[in-house]
């Protein structure tokens, strides 16, 4: 096995895992990583890219392993526990349905790294705005969301489709909108991250099998265990974060790093790929 190889796939899970949960998009940032990298060919890198999610989604899973316990074991009955299970599913669901229709052509067409740059910008101003606003939280904790704005969310998920949007991004700051508190809006993230996760990466893994082969096995699991360990690391370190911090630090990340990507293209700096 290249060495070399290997060690890009290290990069790419570290990447993958700090970012996946973070509001400034795993997505952008494993396409402009890989870019410069150039990491694997295109079709076996989308591949890979959404397997080592699973490792991320799988940080989750331990991480929350004894809520989501609970959670299941209780949804037996009426309750809060039964109320979240419900807006997992009903979350879950808007995305499902676009990524199915539409992940093709958003492929086709906005996969590159001068359309994530922009969107890099466009969700840093769009956080800085969620933060001037001011926040009446009506939801606690994730038991107390509704199944109404569970959907909400959902529908905000759908944005994530667009590369350097940011899935969690998308869904935190849905959340603050709809009232979630900081802490209540996160969790909501992390735990429909797991459906969604977890779903698109089987859904890749089964289309795209024939892409993939035996000498494959050591590069992805590379990427899939440091994606664990470092989604692990982030989870931790947001939740602490948000204690006594807002959003606005990862706005001016997203704004900032996306005018480098923009700048470095325009002046030829970095031979970005533009499609």
């Amino acid at each position: 096995m290249d060495p070399i190889l290997l060690f890009h796939s290290l990069i790419m899970g570290l990447v993958e895992g700090i970012t996946e949960f973070l509001p400034i998009s795993s997505t952008g940032h494993l396409i402009l990583t890989g870019d410069l990298l150039g990491f694997l060919d295109k079709e076996k890198r989308d591949v890979y890219e959404i397997f080592i999610q699973l490792g991320a989604m799988l940080a989750v899973v331990w991480e929350y392993r004894r809520k989501i316990g609970h959670t299941v074991a209780g949804a037996v009955r009426p309750g809060g526990e039964r109320n979240l299970l419900l807006g997992i599913v009903i979350a879950f669901i808007p995305a499902a349905i676009a990524g199915l229709l539409f992940s093709k052509q958003i492929k086709a067409v906005l996969f590159n790294p001068v359309c994530v740059a922009i969107a890099f910008i466009v969700g840093g101003l769009i956080i800085l705005w969620a933060e001037k606003r001011e926040h009446k939280v009506k939801a606690e904790t994730v038991d107390d969301l509704s199944l109404k704005d569970a959907l909400k969310v959902g529908l905000c998920q759908c944005l994530a489709l667009i590369p350097g949007t940011s899935r969690s991004g998308a869904t935190i700051i849905g959340g603050l909108f709809l009232g979630l508190s900081r802490k209540a809006a996160t969790e909501f993230s992390f735990f429909l991250g797991i459906p969604t996760l977890g779903a698109a990466s089987l859904y890749s893994l089964i289309k795209h099998r024939e892409a993939l082969s035996a000498d494959d096995i050591g590069v992805f699991a590379v990427g899939f265990i440091a994606s664990f360990v470092f989604a692990f690391l982030a989870i931790r370190a947001l939740l602490r974060f948000i204690s006594t911090h807002s959003f606005a630090v990862f706005a001016w990340y997203r704004i900032a790093f996306g005018l480098i990507v923009l700048a470095s293209w325009q002046t030829g700096l970095v031979n970005w790929s533009a499609g």
